[in-house]
C-alpha cells in the first residue's frame, strides 16, 4: 500500500493548492494607487506590498512579488501579461507628473529627475527630445524641488510629492502636454505579471475591487494621509478630475504610440506587444 505521504501529487490538486496560495501584490505607494486595491486588504488571498513605482517594477523582476503595479515602460523589460480592463491614466491635465522649470522650456539644459518611475522619466525625455531636437543632460536627484533647481533648470517631480508640492516655479504637466501632442490617453502604470500567475477569479476579484474603490473615492481621499491631514478636497478632485482608470481601445493605442517613441529614441530594447491575463 503507497502511504498518503508518498502518494504523487496530481495535477487537478496541485492547481487547487494554487489558487489557496497567497498572492503577493506589489503596489505603487502613491495616493492615485488606492482606489485599485480598496476592499483588498485583510484578503488572505492577496497580499499588498507598497512601495515606490520602481522599486514595484525591480521586485517584480526579481520574481518577488506575483503580480505588480508597475510603471508601462517597464513592461518592455519582462515577459508579461496585463490584467485587461485596469489602469492608472490620464485624459488631460494629470498634476502628479510635472516638469518645473526655471527657464523657458526652449532654454533647458540640464534636468533633474525623480527616479521613483521610469515611465515618468521615459515621458519627459520623449517630450523635451521633440521640443528641443536633442536630449539635454540628465541627473537623478532625490525629488525635493529646491535642491533639484539649485543644481539643474528643469525638476522632474512625480506621484505625491508633485501633487502636493507648493511652488511658483512654472511647471509642465506631462499628462496634460502629452494629450496635446498625441490626442491620446497616456497609461503610467497596470497590473502586469507573468502569464498563468493569477486565475481568472484573481482578475475579476482585481476588476471588482477597482469597481468598489471608484465608489469610494469619498472614503479614500478622507482617509489618506500620504502627506498629513488636511487635502480631503484636494485628493478627491485629483482621482475624479486627473486620474482615469479603464485600459480600453484609446488607452492602449496611447501606449502603443508611447512604446513607439520611446523605442525611437533607444529608451527600451524592443515594442511589446500588449497581451492579456486570461487570452489564448
Amino acid at each position: 500500500m503507497v502511504s498518503a505521504l508518498t502518494t504523487p501529487q496530481r495535477h487537478g490538486d496541485t492547481e487547487k493548492e494554487a489558487a489557496k496560495a497567497t498572492l503577493r501584490l506589489g503596489v505603487v505607494s502613491y495616493l492615485n494607487a488606492e482606489p485599485l486595491v480598496y476592499g483588498l486588504a485583510g484578503e488572505p488571498r492577496f497580499r499588498l506590498e507598497r512601495d515606490l513605482p520602481s522599486r514595484v517594477a525591480e521586485k517584480l523582476h526579481r520574481g518577488e512579488s506575483d503580480l505588480g503595479m508597475i510603471p508601462s515602460i517597464e513592461y518592455a523589460f519582462g515577459d508579461y501579461a496585463i490584467v485587461p480592463g485596469i489602469a492608472i491614466g490620464s485624459r488631460g491635465p494629470v498634476r502628479s507628473v510635472s516638469l518645473h522649470h526655471r527657464v523657458p522650456l526652449a532654454g533647458i539644459r540640464r534636468v533633474a529627475l525623480d527616479t521613483s518611475s521610469r515611465t515618468s522619466v521615459a515621458l519627459t525625455k520623449v517630450l523635451l527630445h521633440e521640443t528641443l531636437g536633442h536630449h539635454p543632460e540628465y541627473v537623478a536627484l532625490p525629488p525635493s524641488l529646491h535642491q533639484m533647481l539649485e543644481q539643474a533648470d528643469a525638476a522632474l517631480m512625480i506621484g505625491d510629492p508633485a501633487l502636493y508640492q507648493q511652488t511658483d516655479v512654472p511647471r509642465l504637466d506631462l499628462g496634460e502636454e502629452w494629450g496635446r501632442r498625441t490626442g491620446l490617453p497616456f497609461v503610467y502604470a497596470f497590473w502586469a505579471g507573468p502569464r498563468g500567475v493569477p486565475g481568472k477569479g484573481d482578475v475579476a476579484r482585481l476588476q471588482r475591487a477597482l469597481r468598489e474603490g471608484l465608489l469610494a473615492i469619498g472614503r479614500i481621499a478622507a482617509t489618506y494621509d500620504g502627506h498629513g491631514a488636511g487635502h480631503e478636497r484636494e485628493n478627491e478632485a485629483y482621482l475624479r478630475r486627473n486620474i482615469s482608470y479603464g485600459l480600453e481601445e484609446e488607452e492602449k493605442a496611447g501606449l502603443r504610440e508611447f512604446y513607439r517613441r520611446a523605442h525611437a529614441l533607444s529608451l527600451i530594447p524592443r515594442l511589446p506587444e500588449l497581451r492579456f491575463h486570461g487570452e489564448n
